[in-house]
């Protein structure tokens, strides 16, 4: 709904990792400069750790659409917890090779004949293995032994890992994957973006996806969704993505912290006491309202409860409005139109 409303070609915001939508920010222009050396190296195993959703995913997605593939045969697999002989039936199938009823001799052959017939094409191999935290040791100490693979002295095949942070943590403390661990030439773990990246992240995403410029968002804005988000890229695109939906639907050309602050008090599910707290005026303080007379003290207790009587009013209007406002894009979703009633919801949301 959002998209339409502010023009836009595509959802700049969507959780589902997109590579078009990947942004250099400082950590991640380190993990690439890591992947590159890796890439420059041709052997070994390169390891990428981050939180879930700091991006790592997307990071493969850039590295994947930028690489030379007359020169280079990228693969991915995304692991799941499995043993050693089916991570190499499942490397195998990624080379679009077949291992069905075979031994595992059998299968190690046809994997080195791939790399072998890939080196005599003049290309490297590079298998990408994401999640890799979920790997048993046998797992891994197969993915070691197919780093072993040579010709003329060149390595056939470079494993780049990538996992959440207890990978990294289990690979440096484990005394069985002493091997494996002898064998990384370079790691780094993806951190959250700091607080001045975030307005050029979301001017970027935004600008791919069509925006012209509205709605603008406000320095206050900026901060609140960096406060909630940690940066972790995920968390503020799940941010953003409620803004945008907020905005469109209270017609905002601009968003503040005051928008922001809205929306994250929604998704945290806040009370409407919580909200009256953050919103109300500064109460006296109970010191100040027993140093007044009781006459005055009274004033001040009628003067306060006035105020949060009308602030609850205000409130059950505009959850009524809000329940109206999604009454109509059910009945919208429905009804299988191409698009709502946008006269219809901006008289409601009125």
């Amino acid at each position: 709904m959002y998209s339409e409303y502010y023009g836009l070609n595509a959802r700049p915001f969507q959780l589902t990792p997109d590579p078009r939508f990947y942004f250099d920010s400082a950590t991640h222009r380190k993990a690439m400069a890591y992947l590159g050396y890796g890439l420059a190296q041709g052997e070994g195993f390169i390891v990428i750790t981050g939180e879930i959703g700091s991006g790592k995913t997307t990071l493969v997605g850039h590295l994947m659409a930028t690489i030379d593939t007359e020169r280079l045969t990228a693969i991915k697999i995304v692991s799941t917890q499995i043993e050693g002989d089916d991570m190499l039936r499942m490397t195998a199938q990624s080379m679009g090779l077949t291992s069905d009823g075979l031994e595992k001799a059998q299968v190690l052959e046809r994997i080195e004949r791939f790399l072998i017939g890939q080196a005599q094409e003049g290309k490297r191999t590079l298998l990408i293995v994401d999640e890799a935290q979920n790997l048993p040791v046998s797992a891994l100490e197969e993915l070691r032994m197919l780093s072993n693979f040579q010709i003329a002295g060149q390595a056939l095949l470079q494993i780049f890992l990538l996992g959440q942070p207890e990978f990294r943590a289990r690979l440096n403390g484990s005394e069985r994957l002493e091997q494996l661990r002898q064998r990384v030439i370079a790691t780094h773990h993806l951190e959250p973006m700091q607080a001045h990246e975030i307005e050029p992240y979301i001017v970027h995403r935004l600008s791919l996806a069509g925006w012209s410029g509205n709605p603008q968002f406000t320095p206050e804005a900026h901060a609140a969704m960096y406060r909630h988000s940690e940066g972790v890229p995920r968390r503020l695109n799940a941010l953003a993505s409620r803004v945008m939906l907020y905005g469109a639907v209270e017609q905002l050309s601009v968003i503040d912290g005051t928008d922001v602050a809205s929306v994250i008090a929604d998704m945290d599910g806040d009370t409407p006491a919580e909200t009256l707290r953050q919103s109300a005026p500064a109460a006296t303080s109970h010191a100040e309202t027993a140093a007044m007379p009781v006459q005055a003290a009274s004033v001040v207790d009628e003067s306060l409860a006035a105020r949060i009587t009308l602030l609850e009013s205000r409130l059950e209007e505009q959850e009524t409005a809000i329940r109206r406002v999604l009454t109509l894009l059910i009945d919208w979703a429905e009804a299988d139109r191409q698009s709502p009633d946008l006269s219809l919801i901006r008289e409601t949301a009125a």
